[in-house]
């Protein structure tokens, strides 16, 4: 089976349905803040320009607060959101729990919150809708892939987003979902990288010390920054990454294609970073008194290094 034809099964599986939600009608003089987790990737930091970008276009008064990798960072921008009497607030949640307090707070001040990137695991109730991408469709779609250009047979180790994180668990989820159907595929080695090149590279030294890089088939990275960073630690090894072992990520930051068209990673699913304007539609549809979803799915697709070297010229 090819895999176009896998991963369109893998969709099926997981059940992912794409919601276009239409704009609302222009809604200039909105006051939004957005609570972001911090700028821990290129990818977060693409996002929050893009969301900036947007804010701007449909100029709305825009607050932002960059969490700087702390949940308490972000609870305090939100109860600064509700004081300022903010028209919506959007809120990419660093990890899944503990926001029940300050989302009913805003409830009872009447302002709607609009989850985005990541999801909580909060009541539905206390928040308008969810806009992102398929989490667990991205895990299944890169181990759709490894099944594939492996025959089903692979000793992988997993380079995990940061604990806690509705990605980093629902990557991992989808991931393993999918190689539970090959005997001979198998996580060996699993660890944290924090989203960042540095995690990424610290953890692949460590797992080619005490596994042996002739012992790995290939490496599940959750963002591109950990490949990136694994690709490094793999070739300060006198590996070829790529080759002797295989590198699959998800997010299609610009510097991945890079890495990609020289020869050091396999593939990258796109996450997209414009999730900005599908939040801000929702928001202006429920101020609107429109219903609006609970889940608003924002697609990616595969990349392969065949168009890289283009992708790397569009993108940098």
């Amino acid at each position: 089976m090819n895999i176009s034809n896998l991963t369109k099964l893998i969709k099926i599986a997981v059940g992912t349905t794409v919601i276009a939600l239409s704009s609302a009608a222009s809604m200039a003089e909105l006051t939004i803040g957005f609570a972001q987790t911090g700028s821990e990737s290129g990818w977060r930091t693409a996002f929050t320009n893009a969301t900036k970008a947007e804010a701007e276009a449909r100029g709305y008064n825009f607050k932002f607060s960059d969490g700087q990798g702390k949940q308490e960072n972000q609870i305090k921008a939100i109860r600064s959101f509700i004081a300022q009497g903010v028209d919506g607030i959007v809120l990419a949640p660093l990890v899944t729990t503990g926001w029940d307090k300050v989302l009913k707070e805003a409830q009872r001040a009447k302002i709607p919150v609009v989850l985005v990137d990541r999801g909580l695991d909060s009541d539905p109730s206390l928040y308008v809708t969810s806009v992102g991408s398929d989490f667990t469709q991205e895990g299944a779609m890169i181990a759709a892939w490894l099944a594939v250009e492996t025959e089903g047979t692979c000793d992988i180790v997993e380079l995990q987003g940061a604990v806690g994180a509705d990605a980093a668990i629902k990557r991992q989820t989808g991931f393993a979902n999918v190689i539970e159907n090959f005997s001979g595929m198998k996580i060996i080695a699993s660890q944290t990288g924090s989203w960042s090149a540095t995690g990424g590279k610290e953890v692949m030294e460590s797992f080619l010390k005490s596994i042996g890089g002739e012992n790995i088939c290939a490496v599940w990275a959750h963002n591109d920054n950990m490949a990136i960073g694994a690709a490094q630690a793999i070739k300060e090894a006198g590996l070829k990454p790529s080759e002797d072992i295989l590198i699959g990520s998800v997010d299609a930051i610009a510097e991945i294609f890079k890495t990609m068209a020289d020869g050091e990673t396999n593939v990258t699913l796109e996450l997209s970073p414009y999730q900005g304007a599908a939040a801000f539609d929702a928001l202006e549809a429920h101020l609107a008194g429109k219903d609006v979803p609970k889940r608003i799915t924002v697609p990616g697709g595969l990349f392969y290094p065949e168009t890289a070297a283009e992708e790397w010229a569009k993108r940098k």
